[in-house]
């Protein structure tokens, strides 16, 4: 990991991911938040001071280290217990149906495999259990969406990875979720950067397996 990747990207994350306005759209998602939640792409911690008091407990799982670093003021803040316990969102040293609720605001963009994290998400979630999302991706407008395509590959250069072209409903719904209630509207700010999605969707039941037959 280079000088930029390691020391500067983590600061402009946390910079643009914190500006003015942000908390809004974070506290939308993290409504509803209870219990133990599993939260990928932790990164600064700019969602702690917004925990509801029903949450007991955050596993954090972030990649940076230097993420993790500038985060520590913001956990050492807060009355919820915080533990980093992972650098990959698509690898959970999490134990199956373990948590009431998952997080991710703004790493669906930017993880490698999303559906990976999404998969590994539902197994560490208990049934029923939902996720909260916050991300922001593809355009619904054909002229946006067209620029979108254009900067991503220097999105992807100088943002650690991101993408502007994803679409966080449709991964959810095609990772299994249900009840995917998600609001996706455009935030004020330069258009290709600025459509959001906000919402929940339900980690379903395991369908029970099938009874024997006896002769």
């Amino acid at each position: 990991m280079g000088v930029y990747e390691d020391r500067v990207l983590p600061r402009l994350v946390d910079l643009t991911c914190g500006a003015k306005g942000m908390e809004r759209y974070r506290a939308r998602a993290i409504e509803g938040l209870h219990g133990e939640v599993v939260e990928i792409g932790f990164g600064t911690g700019l969602n702690v001071p917004l925990y509801p008091a029903a949450v007991t407990k955050v596993w954090a799982v972030e990649p940076s280290l230097r993420s993790r670093e500038l985060a520590r003021e913001r956990i050492d803040a807060s009355t919820v217990p915080v533990e980093h316990v992972g650098l990959d969102g698509q690898r959970l040293p999490l134990p199956d149906r373990s948590c009431d609720a998952g997080l991710s605001t703004f790493t669906l963009c930017t993880i490698p495999d999303p559906m990976l994290a999404l998969a590994e998400l539902r197994r560490v979630l208990k049934p029923g259990a939902t996720l909260h999302v916050l991300e922001h991706g593809a355009a619904p407008d054909p002229g946006v969406a067209r620029w979108q395509v254009r900067i991503e590959p220097w999105q992807r250069r100088f943002a650690g990875g991101c993408h502007l072209t994803r679409d966080a409903g449709e991964m959810l719904a095609e990772a299994g979720f249900t009840d995917v209630d998600i609001t996706a509207r455009y935030v004020k700010g330069p258009k290709p950067w600025c459509y959001f999605s906000y919402g929940t969707a339900t980690n379903p039941p395991t369908d029970p397996a099938p009874e024997e037959e006896h002769e």
